[in-house]
């Protein structure tokens, strides 16, 4: 998995059976692999439209490719397993456009060449398949949330705090709600790359050290995607350093921010928008389970857990390590099992959460040999 952020590639070795029904899988090796810098700088700018993109996106897709291949011969030595012991890869690639009101999403990463340099069978193309039934695309981790933390007797709630936002309402009947909130990192992340040089915010010590902006908060809640009704995916198609300029431009001319106070609003802006959307969604909620790089810094988690108290009474959050899955393993687990579905010829999707007219097979194979 390579996510909104483009920090890296997360990977796992699963073994999953194929009589699984759900509860915890068994993950063999984890491994994680950084985006080298100008990889970063390629796909950051492919995110909007320029010259010879097709080339500029190939030539991505293919650096894409060998850092996956990277990935999988650390993982495989990690678990000590043999490749053709390894029935396929799930790889989700990167996403440079989702478009799933024009009828696309684009996920690059050339996986006929990781099939090519791993010799193993590689599902990819997720979510063009959900897109084509009339769906979302996004997101897809609710159903194997379910799969993996539901059945619990209560509601409970994942979050995943990637670039982007999403939950997860698992309730106790069985049903499931899941949309994208809102940015999660993305903004953050922009905002200390362009002031600090830092990638990100690390346990959000810069935004901490700042004080939230009402204006600029109350400006960026009034965004319009956060009011719609799922299903909804959104992505940095929207929440990018434009928008935020915008809003900053847009601010009276006798208010005074400073950078961390940019920071600070930034961060109280996902935190308010992931207990907004909680509240409204899973009021029965008795526990919030965060997962996705979010989940390390200890600001948001403080401001959700503040946010979350004001809006419900005797909810918890957690993070993803109570239910016994590290929160940065999880996304990559999710595209093991999607995978692993795929392999069975069995749904991925959940309609109920991307607006599919119903469970479809998600995927494309691309053979090892």
């Amino acid at each position: 998995m390579s996510g909104t952020s483009m920090d890296g590639v997360d990977g796992t070795v699963v073994a999953i059976p194929d009589d699984y029904c759900g509860g915890p899988l068994s993950m063999l090796a984890a491994e994680h692999v950084d985006f080298p810098v100008a990889l970063r700088t390629d796909l950051m700018a492919l995110q909007s439209a320029d010259e010879n993109e097709i080339e500029r996106e190939a030539a991505a897709a293919n650096a894409l490719a060998r850092l996956y291949a990277a990935c999988v011969e650390r993982l495989l030595a990690q678990a000590a397993v043999a490749p053709g012991s390894v029935r396929s890869i799930g790889v989700h690639g990167q996403t440079i456009r989702h478009r799933p009101d024009r009828g696309f999403t684009r996920q690059t990463g050339n996986p006929s060449l990781l099939a090519e340099l791993t010799g193993i069978d590689v599902i990819a193309d997720f979510r063009s398949r959900d897109i084509a039934a009339g769906g979302q695309g996004a997101p897809l981790v609710p159903a194997f949330h379910r799969a993996v933390f539901g059945a619990s007797g209560e509601t409970r709630v994942v979050v995943n705090i990637g670039g982007i936002s999403n939950i997860s309402v698992l309730n106790a009947n069985g049903d499931v709600i899941g949309f994208d909130t809102g940015p999660g990192n993305v903004l953050m992340d922009a905002w200390i790359v362009r002031n600090q040089g830092d990638a990100y915010d690390a346990d959000g010590s810069w935004a901490a050290s700042g004080t939230v902006c009402g204006e600029l908060l109350d400006s960026m809640r009034n965004e319009p995607f956060l009011s719609l009704p799922p299903p909804k995916s959104t992505g940095r198609d929207l929440f990018n350093f434009e928008w935020l300029e915008g809003k900053l431009a847009a601010l009276s001319p006798s208010v005074i921010v400073k950078p961390e106070d940019v920071q600070a609003t930034l961060t109280a802006f996902t935190a308010i928008t992931i207990a907004d959307s909680i509240a409204q969604y899973a009021e029965d909620a008795g526990v919030v389970y965060a997962c996705g790089g979010g989940a390390y810094n200890s600001e948001l988690l403080r401001r959700i857990r503040l946010a979350l108290q004001q809006r419900l009474s005797g909810v918890r959050l957690e993070t993803t390590t109570a239910l016994g899955v590290s929160p940065n393993h999880v996304e990559a687990l999710a595209f093991a099992w999607l995978a692993h579905r795929f392999c069975l010829r069995q749904p991925g999707n959940l309609p109920s959460v991307t607006g599919a007219r119903g469970g479809r097979v998600l995927g494309a194979l691309y053979p090892g040999y």
